[in-house]
């Protein structure tokens, strides 16, 4: 009886602790103008970064003052990443030059500043296995 009720509670111990969820707080830094909209997109999927449309979760928020803070709950361990585009114009697309630069405000995690390509996954990626805020800033 001791053997299984000591097996119970190891079971109920392992089970809370993959269950366990965390929030991630990014504060968006720079902001030089409130036109339109921020859009974060938060991605656990290096071949899906940072596509668009292909995000684990992707929210839209007004934007005000110089930096906005959002808070995505309820995140499994995992490892994260953020690409975030101010949509000026509100058309729901990153606007790009005829080189594919973007031509609106853009930020990855880790603040990671691209030269002359996408950043990759590992670039921006971090572990997320406690509730955190990582704060990013605009590029213009």
């Amino acid at each position: 009886m001791k053997i299984h009720l000591f097996s119970c509670f190891l079971f109920c111990l392992l089970n809370l602790d993959a269950q366990q969820t965390y929030d991630l707080s990014v504060v968006v830094t720079n902001l030089e103008n409130n036109d339109g909209v921020l859009q974060f997109g938060l991605y656990n999927n290096a071949e899906k970064f940072p596509i668009v449309g292909e995000t684990y979760k992707m929210v839209r928020v007004k934007t005000s003052g110089t930096s906005r803070k959002y808070t995505f709950k309820g995140l499994p361990k995992d490892n994260y990443a953020v690409a975030i585009y101010q949509d000026e114009n509100n058309n729901d697309n990153c606007d790009k030059n005829f080189l594919g630069v973007p031509i609106e405000p853009y930020a990855f995690s880790n603040d990671f500043r691209p030269k002359l390509s996408v950043p990759s996954f590992k670039d921006c990626s971090f572990i997320l296995d406690k509730s955190k805020t990582v704060t990013i800033k605009l590029v213009y």
